[in-house]
């Protein structure tokens, strides 16, 4: 049977102000609240308010016969809290349903994965791990499955995955990487084969996210039988199709006048009269074994005809500024700053470095505040500059490296310390909640045992009257 497992990224991106070379030490303030407060206010009430309410509608009509899955950035899961809290609401309502999964991403959404050498791997990995306990926080479980950043991938990022204990991961099914095969089986990663590989389907999920409004589109209008007859025309044995997007497709990239709400609505009743069932990326890890490893020795993304990195790491300009970022990740890995650690987080977004690529490309990006290329590499390394000079002065440079590793192991070892205490303590309450149980329901059983046993109490012999 066809399977199609349906998947939504939620993120925000972080807009910096205007921040010139003049207010470095004078000015630790690096963001539009404005536009941070607008973007997001009219993201939730174009897109993400209608879209998930039509989801819902969608599970209570088809019940478990309908699943789908989402992730949400660190960075887009505070602007939701502080600007849109209905959103999180939402998430929470479909959450209840049992219909819905939320998976594992780095929280700044950056670029940690990228960044080759094994101190940064630590960086990374507390990027995930951050947004996996968020999520956990938010929904009451913990992600199994992951997806990076625009689905950035290479076999060396999946053995980073797989390390971190996920079962499955999400990527693109990019043409010069698949070759001949198909992205409608489940793959696994070549270095960490237990780490499963779910591929986007590159041409169905752009049908609907990039072309679903363009008239010019040889396949305007699209309609939901037509799509999912497609579906049910590929070969028996291609049974996983994955049909990826970000949510912000849905009322932004393809308005709500276009009708794309309605389309969504209608794929699930197309898709049971065919026998195409619907599955979420955990239920689909489980239930289907590999075909084959996936080699993908150069990183591929979602992003441009190239799926490469190349829109973030393509110029001198954008190498300059992530080395520049990267070379203080030691010293973040100890901070205990929360003005500093939520600035690291921002500062690391995909997006900062995207603004300053000189690549032509099909898909229009909007730069904001900056003019070109240049201006937004200025900006931010403006802003850069005085962070740098923030954690430095925190922890001074002076401090070799030698003894900044020591007091990196000394944390990383009282942190696992403090794991296993963790889980002897829920071990050990777990245990004295079962003895506290088993003790309340003898207890009564015993009182009444003794109150039979007990002999009846001899009445005193009455004293004779006096004569």
């Amino acid at each position: 049977m066809k399977t199609i497992c349906l998947y939504f990224e939620i993120h925000q991106i972080i807009h910096l102000k205007r921040y010139r070379f003049f207010d470095i030490g004078t000015d630790h303030y690096y963001y539009d609240d404005y536009e941070n407060e607008r973007s997001i206010t009219d993201i939730a009430e174009r897109s993400y308010m209608p879209a998930l309410n039509t989801i819902q509608e969608m599970i209570k009509e088809h019940g478990n016969y309908f699943k789908v899955a989402f992730s949400l950035s660190g960075t887009g899961i505070e602007q939701l809290e502080m600007h849109a809290p209905q959103v999180i609401e939402k998430l929470q309502q479909l959450n209840e349903t049992g219909c819905v999964e939320f998976l594992a991403e780095p929280y700044s959404h950056g670029l940690s994965s990228l960044a080759n050498n094994e101190k940064h791997e630590e960086t990374f990995a507390r990027d995930v791990k951050k947004q996996a306990a968020k999520i956990e926080e938010l929904f009451g479980k913990k992600p199994t499955v992951f997806r990076n950043s625009s689905l950035i991938y290479s076999d060396d990022i999946g053995a980073q995955v797989a390390a971190l204990g996920f079962k499955g991961m999400l990527t693109e099914g990019a043409k010069h990487v698949l070759g001949w095969k198909s992205p409608h089986y489940v793959y696994n990663c070549n270095i960490a084969p237990n780490l499963k590989l779910l591929l986007r389907d590159v041409e169905l999920s752009d049908d609907i996210s990039l072309r679903f409004n363009n008239s010019e589109w040889d396949g305007y209008p699209l309609f939901a039988d037509a799509y999912i007859d497609r579906i049910a025309r590929f070969p028996e044995e291609e049974q996983i199709i994955n049909i990826f997007m970000e949510l912000s497709a849905l009322g932004i990239a393809q308005p709500l006048s276009s009708n794309i709400l309605e389309f969504l609505k209608a794929l699930p009743a197309c898709a049971k009269e065919k026998g195409i069932n619907f599955m979420t990326p955990t239920e689909i890890c489980k239930a289907c074994k590999s075909v084959g490893q996936i080699d993908v020795p150069d990183t591929l993304s979602w992003v441009d005809e190239e799926r490469d990195v190349s829109c973030w790491l393509g110029n001198a300009m954008q190498h300059e500024a992530f080395n520049k970022l990267y070379s203080v990740a030691d010293r973040l890995l100890i901070a205990n700053d929360p003005r500093i650690n939520q600035d690291w987080d921002y500062l690391q977004a995909s997006n900062n470095f995207r603004f300053m690529t000189t690549k032509p490309s099909n898909v229009g990006l909007d730069r904001g505040i900056y003019s070109g290329p240049f201006d937004a590499f200025t900006n931010y390394m403006n802003i850069l500059g005085d962070f740098i000079n923030r954690v430095n002065a925190l922890y001074p440079l002076d401090i070799d490296n030698d003894e900044l590793e020591g007091l990196l192991t000394t944390i990383k070892n009282q942190g696992d310390e403090i794991e296993m205490k963790d889980k002897e303590i829920t071990r050990l309450k777990a245990r004295l909640e079962k003895y506290e149980a088993g003790t309340k329901s003898k207890a009564p059983a015993k009182d009444a045992a003794k109150a039979e046993k007990k002999p009846a109490a001899k009445k005193a012999p009455a004293k004779k009257k006096a004569e």
